[in-house]
């Protein structure tokens, strides 16, 4: 019998240092687009081109994939990933205590940081399986999901606050420090290594192709990256930094306020991330994958009816990002562990890459066609696109097993088949 994940010390310590950068990550998110809406003046294509270039990175995840697959140190990548980043993220205050910070130098740390970001999340899945045991794949999902959402409800707030008492460069400083703590949280961790994939350097794009094939075969994860990916285009459209420009120029919010209101909104996602495993036993995991697919964009809608008086718009907001991130969580924390057990062990990297590669390389081209969107017809209108577009995505889903699926199996993953899910007809 496995040990509970509340009294193991290796998963406590991997689980704060998630929790803690993604604290920080929640400041970045909010900081970086008021660095370039606030102090650099930025227009809606510029923050587009700011979104877009913090996920372009990902394009390259199925190469990166197939090279991380290959060292046997996953930690340690993880662990250099997360120092990268924060060196990368110190520079922008630096640069803005010395007056030089521009536009150009914000791309190419969004760009490096993403880099950095890829390499982590490729490294993430073998060594995830290392520490958790199958039994405990849901349950360790809901409880790092819930750290993620509860960084969703403080973040924005504390964001919000740092840049208005300190201004958005030197609150990006906390996030190069979350990064540091994630390290140190994580750095100590030891977990029996896989082997490394025995591919020499000319087989790199063979590692890249069999990663991607594995998942063009596989049902269930062939459903599952065309679903994300169609949700994660078509709400990439607004994305983070466009709801950022709308509160700020069409709502009129201060900083603060918008910090608040994120972190208002994000409760959902706490409350989703906590509830995934009571309701994927209630309705199965494939159908609360497929209500989470529809309810993660559908609330963009509503955004229309953010008019009136100052309350009243940030009310809507609020509302409406609450049942966009308790959709998000419930589709993230099921198809997330279904992915885990429809994968091999010998291909997760390459299957990570892969998948990776198409579902969060499609984020920078929403971005961009999100800014040209946004210049015709609008930032209400652009909402609107996102939520009609992304609730479709659920077409992926009907003819699959993926609805089929009740609950995961604890057996070791299987290879080609989706052996390993215990699926009831409906």
């Amino acid at each position: 019998m496995s040990t509970p994940l509340w009294r193991d010390s290796r998963f406590r310590a991997f689980w704060s240092g998630q929790a803690v950068s993604q604290m920080g990550d929640r400041i970045s998110e909010l900081a970086l687009p008021l660095i370039a809406v606030g102090t650099l003046h930025a227009s809606a294509a510029q923050v587009s081109w700011l979104t877009a270039l913090v996920w372009a990175p990902n394009l390259l995840a199925v190469l990166l994939g197939a090279w991380v697959d290959r060292r046997v140190g996953k930690r340690a990548l993880m662990v250099a990933a997360d120092v990268a980043r924060a060196v990368l993220l110190l520079t922008v205050p630096a640069a803005a205590l010395l007056g030089v910070l521009s536009l150009g130098q914000l791309y190419a740390v969004a760009l490096l940081t993403g880099l950095a970001g890829v390499v982590s999340t490729t490294a993430y899945p073998s060594f995830f399986t290392r520490l958790v045991p199958a039994s405990s794949y849901v349950d360790a999902n809901s409880k790092l999901s819930a750290s993620r959402s509860l960084s969703f409800v403080a973040g924005p707030a504390l964001g919000g606050g740092l840049v208005q008492l300190l201004t958005a460069p030197v609150a990006l400083a906390a996030d190069a420090l979350s990064f540091l703590a994630s390290a140190l949280f994580i750095g100590p961790i030891r977990v029996p290594e896989l082997p490394a994939a025995r591919t020499g350097r000319t087989r790199l794009m063979s590692g890249a192709r069999e990663g991607l094939a594995h998942v063009v075969r596989h049902p269930v994860l062939r459903a599952g990256l065309g679903c994300a990916t169609t949700v994660n285009f078509f709400t990439f459209l607004t994305g983070t930094g466009l709801l950022v420009l709308f509160a700020d120029r069409d709502l009129g919010l201060s900083p603060g306020l918008i910090g608040m209101v994120f972190g208002l909104g994000a409760v959902g996602g706490l409350l989703g991330a906590v509830g995934a495993p009571a309701i994927s036993r209630l309705v199965g995991v494939g159908r609360s994958i497929a209500v989470g697919a529809v309810l993660f964009p559908a609330p963009l809608a509503l955004v229309w009816a953010a008019q009136g008086p100052l309350w009243a718009r940030a009310g809507v907001l609020a509302a409406a990002c609450a049942l966009s991130s308790f959709g998000v969580m419930l589709f993230d924390v099921n198809l997330n562990s279904v992915q885990v057990g429809a994968t091999p062990d010998a291909l997760r990297s390459r299957v990570a890459g892969a998948y990776t590669t198409v579902n969060y390389g499609i984020r920078p081209l929403g971005a961009l066609a999100g800014g040209g969107l946004a210049t015709v017809i609008g930032l209400r209108g652009t909402l609107t696109v996102a939520a009609v577009g992304g609730a479709l995505s659920v077409l992926w889903l009907v003819p699959s097993p993926i609805p089929r699926i009740r609950t995961l199996q604890t057996a070791t993953p299987a290879a080609e088949t989706a052996a390993t899910l215990n699926t009831a007809e409906r």
